[in-house]
């Protein structure tokens, strides 16, 4: 007869150069209590939720449909959230190379001490590499598929929410589902890929007038803020 073995079962996630340098997610509140201000609703059922951004697919789609990108993230989270419990905000893309371009580089520091300083939201900066004159963005997908389907493994969050257009998560997202979580797909319409749409759970369809109480100032700030060098994304 064929025995079963008794060996716990291997962690999926556990190995590779992606993972080891994510932080380890069990630090800090992984308990049914919501982050920071956000509240729930009464009688709402208590879900964690988990929100994976797609840095640089967000400030082009904003720069694209409302003219600005000076988003409040902790606010923005709040929305997203919708009363439900916040586990963790991720934020991924590119770190800027200081020699190539010094100011968009300065630019980005303060930009991601502004992140830094945002409670319960981790920023993750991939590299890039050159193609002629454009940087194409390096395994920025990778980092936000892997997280996504570690902390659903690790059973850290009860709703994903992609805020991405890009079809290339589609995969990753059918998994995180067939783990027994529900995502969501966050982005404007006219930057949203058919493939990820079908396969999401739910979508949350941006339109200018969702940001209006979401920016960190009044005043439309295109003039005066930080531009970034034009990036592609190879996948990779």
């Amino acid at each position: 007869s064929r025995g079963f073995s008794s060996a716990p079962k291997a962690h999926p996630f556990s190995e590779g150069p992606l993972v080891v340098a994510c932080y380890h997610e069990r630090m800090g509140n992984t308990q049914d209590e919501p982050a920071g201000d956000v509240k729930h609703e009464p009688g709402r059922h208590l879900k964690r939720v988990a929100i994976f951004i797609d840095g640089s697919n967000l400030y082009h789609s904003l720069d694209e449909n409302c003219k600005r990108f000076d988003l409040d993230f902790a606010a923005f989270a709040k929305k997203l959230c919708d009363g439900r419990s916040l586990y963790r905000t991720y934020y991924y893309n590119v770190q800027r190379d200081p020699e190539r371009n010094p100011q968009a580089y300065l630019d980005q520091q303060r930009f991601l001490g502004a992140l830094y300083n945002t409670a319960y939201l981790e920023v993750r900066l991939g590299g890039y590499k050159l193609r002629g004159d454009v940087a194409v963005e390096k395994g920025i997908d990778i980092m936000l598929a892997t997280d996504l389907l570690r902390l659903a493994w690790s059973d850290l969050y009860d709703v994903g929410i992609v805020v991405s257009g890009d079809g290339d998560f589609a995969y990753a997202v059918q998994a995180a589902k067939d783990l027994g979580k529900h995502v969501v797909v966050a982005a404007f319409p006219a930057n949203l890929s058919g493939e990820l749409a079908n396969v999401a759970d739910d979508r949350q369809i941006f339109v200018p007038e969702y940001f209006e109480e979401l920016w960190s100032s009044k005043r439309n700030p295109r003039k005066s803020a930080p531009r970034v060098e034009q990036q592609q994304s190879d996948g990779n």
